[in-house]
């Protein structure tokens, strides 16, 4: 079993002075404002000082991630809707399934902390594509490679199949490509970060891995093939919740204008990272509570198994009390079968299963008793997704 992280059992919360003194606890969570100030946070501070001041040391994660390997990403969108998780401030893992989650939750700002700093490299190149994009059929056209359609203003309300349709039949040649590649490389002075020459060649090779693969590109660990079962791109980008409905960010115009929104006003802030670090996830708490906003969702994706193997879930579960959240907010994960069997969520034909558990209970647990192994975590408090 894991220590309690915040407390022994037999002590009260506030005897342990860290969640109550800071207003973090269950037993004191703030109400959630209707206006927050904490969209302003990172205007009133600049984009490149609260990227610095957040970010921690990094580390090494064995891929370069460039997209999901979850395909059931989507099947928890239902639960946060039904637990009406939204606003707030947003925190998550990876690449860009965070946005379909951003554009669900519709939070003032988001926070993208991750243990490898070439994310953060990663996210200011979706920086540039929000930035440069009119649509998202101009948006994926830039991301792959390929020449916009002529009539783009036609295309805002064009369903997220035709858009994969016209590209994956759109002839394209070197000139697209290198045009496409000007666009990123020639943005990324003014992204708000100090880009190095290393820097600007790692943008510029993710990119280069976007535009061979195109649709067709597929999450893959260093030095092993991707497995069949990883989703491609284009069916993360077709992918549906549990109701049948295509929702990734990319299905809908009004959403992905709410992104390029939140990516031009810098409020979808890419950080240096780890989870069970002992700066960058109490920062975001400091910096969020200190502005009287509440963490509205933590999407860790299924970092909590690494952390249980490398022997630091407790800090991690530290890490999370600290938060300033409400009784709406949650933790979404992603467990993958092969670990330990099949989990009573799963939904036939996927690898992954999508979880939600609100914080409170979360938080609950680890100052009460704790959890007897990572089942005991994915399993306990799982909210219903249907």
């Amino acid at each position: 079993m894991m220590r309690p992280p915040l407390c022994r059992l037999g002590v009260s919360l506030l005897a342990c002075g860290v969640a109550v003194a800071c207003g973090h606890g269950p037993q004191n969570r703030p109400s959630r404002p209707d206006v927050s100030s904490v969209s302003s946070l990172v205007a009133d501070s600049g984009f490149a000082r609260i990227v610095e001041r957040v970010s921690e040391a990094g580390g090494f994660f064995d891929t370069d991630n460039l997209i999901s390997n979850e395909r059931s990403y989507l099947h928890v969108l239902g639960a946060l809707e039904s637990l009406d998780v939204r606003g707030g401030v947003y925190i998550g893992v990876g690449p860009d399934q965070n946005f379909s989650y951003i554009a669900d939750i519709r939070p003032d700002l988001a926070f993208i902390v991750d243990i490898r700093a070439d994310n953060r490299l990663q996210h200011l190149m979706f920086k540039t594509l929000f930035e440069a994009a009119r649509t998202r059929v101009d948006y994926l056209a830039l991301m792959v490679g390929a020449p916009p359609p002529g009539d783009l203003d036609t295309w805002s309300g064009a369903s997220i199949e035709d858009i994969v349709a016209y590209l994956d039949s759109v002839p394209r040649d070197s000139n697209h490509v290198q045009a496409s590649r000007h666009v990123v490389m020639s943005a990324l002075p003014d992204v708000g970060w100090p880009m190095s020459a290393e820097d600007a060649e790692t943008v510029g090779r993710f990119h280069d891995e976007f535009m061979r693969a195109q649709l067709d590109l597929r999450f893959r660990s260093h030095n092993r093939s991707p497995r069949p079962y990883y989703p491609t791109l284009r069916t993360l980008i077709l992918e549906r919740d549990l109701t049948g409905r295509r929702r990734s960010y990319l299905a809908d115009e009004e959403d992905f204008q709410f992104l390029k929104r939140l990516a031009h006003e810098d409020r979808i802030v890419p950080v240096v990272g780890d989870l069970a670090g002992a700066h960058a996830v109490r920062e975001i708490g400091r910096l969020v509570a200190a502005r009287g906003g509440v963490v509205s969702a933590l999407y860790a994706s299924n970092v909590e198994y690494y952390l249980w193997r490398s022997g630091t879930f407790d800090r991690f579960a530290d890490n999370v009390a600290s938060l300033p959240i409400d009784d709406r907010s949650v933790i979404i994960r992603s467990y993958f079968g092969g670990m330990f069997g099949a989990h009573a969520q799963a939904v036939p034909g996927f690898f992954s299963t999508q979880l939600v558990q609100t914080l409170a209970s979360f938080v609950d647990d680890v100052t009460r008793d704790g959890y007897r192994g990572y089942w005991d975590l994915v399993t306990r408090h799982a909210v219903p997704l249907q």
